[in-house]
């Protein structure tokens, strides 16, 4: 289970290994959303997204001789990068499977962290028995985008600090993928506040997560169309979703569009850079998707790793 020990050992272990990213609001945001807002610039973290914080913690945690043998990850791009970068910072060998449309920038910073890469076709193939298979062949330590306690327990201390900047929030929302940053967040925001209502947000085309939440279980999908690249998972993790199922009022949806349109809000606006998956928190609060008496809303930026095609579309259409 994720146990607040589990996250403050995490805090200890990663501390000097991550940023304490910075509480940012707007003036104007706060006007469109008709609520005041908090963003949590995880799109200012290291490795460019949170999931630096899991990847360091689980990495760190492993003994000398699963170090040895090395890790292998499998990510469409920020989970990639961190176990990366983390893998570099510890001395280990990191294999990494990545579909082969992951976006170019990430797949680049991936190889620049030192990263060995082996690419998958999504569409005809499973990425976790992909992943699986190359850990049994190479003898190598897997390191999972969240399904994996001492992750969550990375992703946790991200709302403990959220809560621990502003303790008034009524609400905190994220994005979500396999659910990682949802149950961590909201594991420890809670911990702090009980009260607090907490919301994870996808695409309407990758809604996995929300047709699990309705129908009480697992919900497989087909490889979903969405521009937010991140959050194209096609099923809620195990560990994650009995997290989500108790902690989440309800799973909010964005479409693309929207998701569009706040990163050029977010840009021009903000001066922040968020990449779509990033971003879709921030599109269920700008364009209402949240009940109309929640007014003090903690919104997580995640990741802030834009292709530059994604980032000329976004730029074109303004």
């Amino acid at each position: 289970m994720l146990t607040i020990d589990l996250i403050n050992q995490a805090r200890e272990r990663i501390a000097s290994r991550i940023h304490r990213t910075p509480v940012f609001t707007s003036r104007l945001l706060n006007e469109a959303a008709g609520k005041q807002v908090f963003f949590k610039c995880e799109n200012l973290q290291r490795a460019g997204a949170f999931k630096i914080r899991g990847a360091t913690n689980k990495i760190n945690s492993l003994t000398d001789d699963e170090k040895r043998r090395g890790i292998v990850a499998f990510s469409s791009g920020n989970h990639a990068q961190a176990v990366a970068l983390a893998g570099r910072e510890a001395c280990v060998r990191v294999l990494v499977a990545m579909p082969d449309d992951a976006p170019k920038a990430k797949v680049a910073a991936t190889r620049d962290y030192g990263a060995e890469i082996i690419f998958y076709d999504r569409t005809k193939e499973d990425r976790e028995k992909f992943a699986l298979d190359l850990a049994e062949r190479e003898r190598l330590v897997m390191v999972p985008p969240y399904d994996d306690e001492l992750i969550l327990a990375g992703q946790a201390t991200c709302g403990m600090e959220f809560l621990e900047e502003v303790p008034d929030l009524d609400c905190v929302l994220t994005p979500c993928s396999g659910g990682g940053l949802f149950a961590g967040v909201a594991t420890g925001a809670k911990h702090l506040k009980p009260g607090i209502r907490c919301f994870p947000v996808e695409p309407d085309t990758a809604d996995d997560t929300r047709q699990s939440f309705l129908k009480g279980e697992r919900v497989s999908i087909p490889p979903p169309p969405t521009i937010a690249d991140g959050l194209r998972v096609q099923v809620p993790g195990r560990l994650t979703f009995p997290i989500i199922q108790k902690l989440a009022e309800d799973v909010l949806t964005v479409t693309d569009d929207e998701i569009i349109q706040t990163i050029r809000f977010i840009l021009f606006r903000m001066k922040l850079l968020v990449e779509p998956s990033g971003a879709a928190a921030a599109a269920a609060v700008l364009f209402h998707k949240l009940p109309d008496d929640l007014k003090h809303v903690g919104v997580v930026l995640s990741g802030g790793n834009v292709d530059s095609e994604v980032l000329a579309r976004v730029i074109a259409e303004s």
